[in-house]
């Protein structure tokens, strides 16, 4: 729950109790003082019998003590404090009891209420545009959120809305200025939003501080030497890559490919013919090509955590359909749970038929992961328009539901159309 949410239901739980509890303790006093009262005219009967006032002295005093408290008044007794206490404990403990069974506090993080976004136009689709559309509304209802604009801008970023993902990051950056990890998002965000995707300017900034401040930042060293390598600074990127390497796994899929961008700086430097690049180096390191998590985050992914080999195949009736620049989504969701993504890649028609591994890096919020959810369903879409939301006419397939911790791999044909 958010601080000011709390702070309001306590105001409200406040008012609530002082339109009960005053006229009990109000009540409280009036049995006070008429107690005294007839404490008083006790006293005054007593002297009288004993001949102390006289009868002008006594009448007197016996109209006073009347105008001040009706000697009529019904007596009271400690009900009405028992009766305050009890509200006072009992009220607050039965609205908080009362919220908890029949509403929402969920609803109050940002990254649940994207996670719980329903899917009617499409009842096996990712529907992640109005997802975002949600968090972006809510963003506007509470601007100095600043970890809501960074899940904000990754989610423009893995739908390649990079402009809006820029603005979101910016948003973040501004409130938190000195996070290193956030520098490099933003620059990030900066060079994708560009028409020449060139890392200069005001996204090297970005980087070189982040760098400065956290010399092991394994994102910031990556992009650092993309610039360098795109301004012919080979020995430089060199040095950069090198300084990354030993901060990786060294069997994992991220070394791999830094060791083949190494290798082409070098051969670049020294003018000699360049090394063919492995398919998967070429998609995940062009500066170009969707953005990637972090080096970090994919290294955390090719060693713990699912794996799940999905192979997508078209089928061939449906080749004079499809165009090869279309758009394939290959995804994962939960078989029982929130529609939104846990897993999505991002590749074109004409690569299919493809194989893609989805992990838990693949995810764009960071409590929706296949890793939380047992038995996940795994989907292949080619879309016409590019977006993430199905459209009539799109084409796709989707598996039974299936165990997140399944080794072997996902064979998928795309066989039917989006009505």
């Amino acid at each position: 729950m958010t601080s000011a949410f709390l702070i309001f239901a306590a105001l409200m739980l406040i008012a609530a109790l002082a339109f009960v509890l005053v006229p009990l303790l109000r009540a409280r006093a009036g049995d006070d003082s008429q107690n005294e009262a007839r404490r008083k005219r006790k006293a005054l009967e007593a002297a009288r019998a004993d001949g102390v006032p006289t009868d002008a002295e006594y009448a007197a005093k016996r109209a006073s003590l009347d105008s001040a408290v009706p000697a009529s008044a019904p007596a009271r007794t400690r009900t009405g404090f028992a009766a305050a206490l009890a509200v006072a404990l009992l009220l607050p403990a039965a609205a908080i009891l009362l919220y908890r069974q029949v509403g929402a506090p969920q609803a109050l993080d940002p990254a649940n209420l994207v996670a719980t976004v329903g899917d009617e136009a499409d009842g096996h689709g990712a529907d992640i545009e109005a997802a975002i559309a949600q968090l972006a509304e809510k963003m506007k209802q509470n601007p100095d959120n600043a970890e809501g604009w960074m899940l904000l801008g990754r989610a423009y970023k893995s739908t390649r809305r990079f402009a809006d993902a820029r603005d979101a990051l910016k948003h973040a950056h501004d409130l938190l200025p000195d996070d290193p990890d956030l520098m490099v998002e933003y620059a990030e965000a900066l060079v994708l939003s560009g028409s020449d995707r060139r890392i200069q300017g005001e996204a090297l900034a970005l980087i070189d501080k982040a760098i400065q401040t956290n010399p092991q930042n394994q994102k910031g060293l990556w992009l650092a030497g993309i610039a360098d390598s795109q301004a012919g600074r080979y020995t430089e990127a060199v040095n950069k890559w090198n300084t990354l390497l030993p901060l990786l796994a060294p069997d994992s899929d991220v070394a791999a490919s830094v060791r083949e961008q190494i290798a082409q700086a070098e051969a670049l430097r020294d003018g000699k013919p360049l090394p063919a690049p492995s398919a998967q180096t070429a998609v995940e390191t062009s500066p170009t090509a969707a953005p990637a998590k972090t080096v970090a985050e994919k290294d955390q992914a090719a060693t713990t955590g699912p794996h799940i080999v999905v192979k997508v195949t078209l089928e061939p009736k449906l080749k004079d359909k499809v165009a090869p620049g279309d758009t394939l989504f290959v995804f994962a969701k939960a078989a029982s749970g929130p529609p939104m993504p846990l897993a999505i890649a991002r590749l074109t028609a004409a690569e299919l038929p493809a194989s893609v591994t989805l992990t838990d890096a693949m995810s764009m919020m960071p409590n929706m992961k296949i890793s939380a959810f047992p038995q996940i369903i795994v989907g292949a879409r080619i879309s016409k328009s590019g977006q993430a939301i199905a459209q009539s006419g799109d084409l796709q397939t989707l598996s039974a539901p299936l165990q997140n911790s399944r080794s072997e791999p996902v064979e998928l044909t795309i066989d039917q159309a989006v009505p």
